[in-house]
This record gives C-alpha cells, structure tokens and sequence, in this order.
C-alpha cells in the first residue's frame, strides 16, 4: 500500500496534539513551514521577499490558480467521522492547480500558496498540509515545480488558494475553442471515482463497511492523481481542444462545445469501462455508477478533442465524436441533463 493510501485509510485519526496558530506570529509559522515545501527549483528568487522571481523557458508563462474552502470544498469532519487531514487539503490543492496547466498541454513550474487560518488551527494541521502540498508535486511526477512563495492570513475558516505556473515549452496552448466537426472526442485519467469517495464520505456508514475498494475511492476524491504526463502528450499529437474534467464529463464537455460551437455526443458504451469497477460501491449506495462518471469530475483527468486521423497518445481513450450543430452534449445522440459541480448551486 502506497503511502497516500495508508495515511486514508484511518478513518478517526487521533485529535491532533500541539500548539495552535494562535499567538503566534507570522514569522514563526512560515519558519515551521518553509523547510517542509523542499527547495524552490526553477525559482530566481524563492519564499521570503515581497514576490518571487521565475524564469520563463519557453518565451511564455502559463498561470492558473484555485481555491479550497472549508465547509464548501473540503469538510473537516466527514458523516461517517473521517478526518480530512491537512496532509490531504495540501495534495488536493497541488493536484487541481497542476491539473489545469496539464489542461493546457503545459509544463508546472512553479506553485504560490495563500493560507487563510482560524486562531484554533493546529500547527501540525497547517506542517501537515504544507507536507501534502510537497508530496503531491513529487507524487504526482511534476519534478520541474516547487512552492515559491505565498501568503498567511487570518479568518474565520480555513481557506488554501493555490496560483501555479507553467511552460509551453514552445507549443501553442490548446484551448477549449478548437474542437471541429468530426473530430474524436477522448479522455486521459479516471472518471467517477472522485464522486464515489465523495459519496462514500458523505453517506454516514463507516469507511469499513465499504472494504478496501471503498478507501481506493476515498484516497481518489481526497488525493486526485491528475495524468500530467498526458497533457503536453495530447498537445505533441495535435489535440484540438483540451480541458480538465474538474466539474464532472457532461458540464465540462459542454464548455468545449460553447466555446468550439459544435455538438458533442458521448459514447455510453465506451463510458461503461468506468462505471463497471464502481458497480459494487454503487449497489451498496443505491446509486447509478454512471452517473459518477457523467457527474464526478475531482478525478481531474483530461477531456480532449483530436483529428480523426490522428494517433490518440498512450493514455487517452475514444468516449466520443464532434458533430456539427449548435452547442450540445448528447448520450448516444440523446438529450442528457447538465450533471456536475456547480460552485455557486451547493
């Protein structure tokens, strides 16, 4: 068992012990925090001053940045009585930041982190999320970045907002306006197992009743492992159109449909290759699994568009085809109902 899976699968981790943020100042907590975020690579000039100072391989800096609230992205304490660790909001933000520089078929150079901190924040919270932050980028295979920078500040709850940069490398970015009639439409990573851990936290059972599948998907929706090696590699093949499956299939799909104008009609067939290994979770919940799959999207994997002569790169699979029409998502060309986060309609 990896180490991301051992450190999920406890499910009451003991209150942690030790002072809180609480009277301390700003400098002493950066001091406990820098040393944890390893070396700042890449970077002219690193943590410490007013800004960083990167250099820009490639002539161009690609720039992304999200945002996890507490009570509204992540919960402290689950249904069922699990405890998100600080360890897992610091992976979760690495992951969704180096996802969307993926998304653009770029490179992550570089992290800036925002901490907004409650007085009771314990300090091991706080060392523990900075851990999951340097572990992700490692984890995760994103080598060329490091955490350069950022801010702390105080607040009624805990806020972790992460800006990421990135390189080119001398592509053109792939946007979301190139898909083309007869285009083939694949996906790069998982679907649907994001939303089942999500499902599993929230349904009150124990984390045990579901085995060890159950913390599989737990460790899916509290540490995501984004395909990065798949981005610049969909860009190397010609991809027309890209994005991250942050929000879940059928509403990202559909903003690549907006934004090329065309219709996008999603295969359930070939959809069926992930839902299948949900089946068992889905039972026990009374849920459709493929509804994970048309819905879940914390799996951060790629959605992307690709010339129908083209050699789909090691990774990605046929989930569909660009039509012509007006800007649509169909299931096997019926219509389907906008599934998916919304971040204003939880």
């Amino acid at each position: 068992m990896s180490e991301s899976a051992e450190r999920t699968a406890s499910v009451e981790p003991a209150e942690p012990a030790g002072p809180t943020v609480d009277g301390m100042t700003e400098g002493e907590l950066l001091a406990r925090i820098f040393p944890l975020l390893g070396d700042a690579a890449g970077a002219l000039v690193g943590p410490g001053d007013d800004a960083a100072v990167l250099a820009a391989p490639g002539g161009s800096v690609v720039i992304s940045l999200d945002t996890l609230v507490e009570d509204h992205d992540f919960r402290l304490v689950r249904a069922n009585g699990f405890r998100t660790t600080g360890y897992d909001v610091g992976w979760k933000s690495a992951a969704q930041n180096l996802s969307d520089i993926n998304a653009m078929g770029g490179t992550a150079t570089s992290l800036v982190v925002s901490l907004t901190l409650p007085p009771h924040t314990p300090v091991a919270w706080v060392e523990d999320c900075a851990r999951g932050l340097a572990s992700a980028i490692r984890g995760l295979g994103a080598g060329g970045c490091s955490v350069v920078g950022g801010d702390l500040g105080g607040g009624a709850q805990i806020v972790v907002t992460a800006a990421a940069t990135g390189t080119l490398d001398g592509r053109a970015p792939v946007l979301r306006s190139g898909a083309a009639p007869g285009h083939v439409l694949a996906v790069a990573g998982t679907l649907g197992r994001a939303a089942a851990g999500l499902a599993i936290l929230e349904d009150g059972r124990p984390l045990e009743d579901f085995g060890a599948s159950g913390e599989d998907l737990v460790s899916a929706q509290l540490r995501p492992r984004p395909p990065l090696a798949a981005g610049p590699a969909a860009a190397a093949a010609g991809a027309s159109a890209m994005l991250d499956i942050s929000d879940g299939l059928v509403r990202d799909a559909g903003r690549i449909a907006t934004a090329s104008g065309v219709h996008l009609d999603l295969d359930p067939a070939a959809l069926q290759r992930y839902a299948v290994p949900l089946e068992d979770t889905a039972a026990l919940l009374g849920v459709d699994p493929l509804d994970w799959v048309l819905g879940g999207g914390e799996d951060h994997g790629l959605l992307a568009s690709f010339p129908r002569d083209a050699l789909l790169p090691p990774g990605f699979a046929a989930v569909g085809s660009v039509k012509p029409g007006r800007p649509l998502v169909t299931l096997a060309s019926q219509a389907t109902v906008l599934r998916g986060w919304d971040h204003f309609a939880h």
